[in-house]
């Protein structure tokens, strides 16, 4: 049992949003994460606005991850809160207390988010189109015909509705995460996840599915969070990038900012080895 904590001040906003635009949406509120004796997140905050598109960068096990996976109620917390548009995410309120969640509850929050990973996760013995219609008629209870008409509109957007009826194995590794792309906006979050979502792809491949979310980046009803070593495409995606270590936020600035000049002695080493123009 916990005590409400209170509202935190809000956070910068973004250069290129209104004031009347921007409300804080997803909050970490001294979240704090281990397994075992290894802290991976430690009295970690961090706001996001509604719309907001985020790209998390840094070394390895540096929390990046693991952000997402709790938003997604893969990994739980082990202090601290998580807020989801003013409600917790794992946790219930009862009065002016948060309790631990109920999995029923847990199932409830998780539906307004969609994350699409590096491994594309298809289901080997459904063709395309059924990957997509299954997770709406199961979890969504759409019919049928409702859930194959929205697949066929998201294959449409991804440059694939030729492959309808095709099974995983004929596609190739950006074909396989453009359908994994569609099959989590099947589900009409209000979210997006993307974890690494181009590191399995062959270079020639990646820019196809770049080409999605720069599609996806004009819906302003969409708030994202990227995890991603692609740094031009983080520079052209995002509204903020937050560069992380060790589990804390090193720099949280605009891309026009972060790249060209980061504030931070660390960010520019990290960004000096894969950027050696940056100073």
């Amino acid at each position: 049992m916990t005590e409400m904590p209170a509202v935190p001040h809000s956070s910068p906003r973004s250069e290129t949003r209104t004031a009347k635009e921007l409300r804080q949406y997803i909050e970490f509120r001294s979240v704090g994460k281990s397994y075992g004796p290894v802290d991976i997140l430690k009295d970690f905050s961090l706001n996001i606005a509604k719309g907001q598109r985020v790209s998390l960068i840094g070394p390895s096990g540096s929390g990046k991850t693991t952000i997402l996976r709790i938003l997604m109620t893969l990994e739980s917390i082990q202090s601290g809160s998580v807020w989801i548009d003013g409600k917790p995410l794992w946790h219930e309120v009862r009065g002016d207390q948060l309790h631990p969640a109920s999995e029923k509850y847990l199932h409830e929050r998780r539906r307004r988010l969609g994350m699409v990973f590096q491994s594309f996760n298809l289901f080997p013995h459904l063709t395309v189109l059924e990957n997509i219609t299954q997770p709406q008629r199961l979890n969504l209870k759409r019919p049928r015909r409702d859930a194959e008409d929205r697949a066929m509109e998201l294959l449409e957007m991804v440059g694939l509705a030729h492959k309808a009826r095709a099974w995983p194995e004929e596609l190739s590794g950006g074909q396989k995460q453009r359908v994994a792309i569609a099959r989590t906006l099947g589900m009409d979050p209000e979210i997006l996840l993307f974890d690494e979502i181009t590191s399995a792809l062959d270079p020639e491949l990646v820019d196809e599915v770049l080409n999605v979310l720069r599609r996806l980046s004009e819906r302003p009803d969409l708030t994202m969070l990227l995890v991603t070593h692609e740094m031009s495409f983080a520079r052209e995606f995002s509204d903020r990038v937050i560069f992380m270590e060790s589990g804390k936020i090193i720099e949280d600035a605009p891309p026009e900012r972060l790249f060209v000049n980061p504030a931070q002695e660390r960010t520019r080493q990290f960004l000096r080895k894969i950027l050696p123009h940056t100073r």
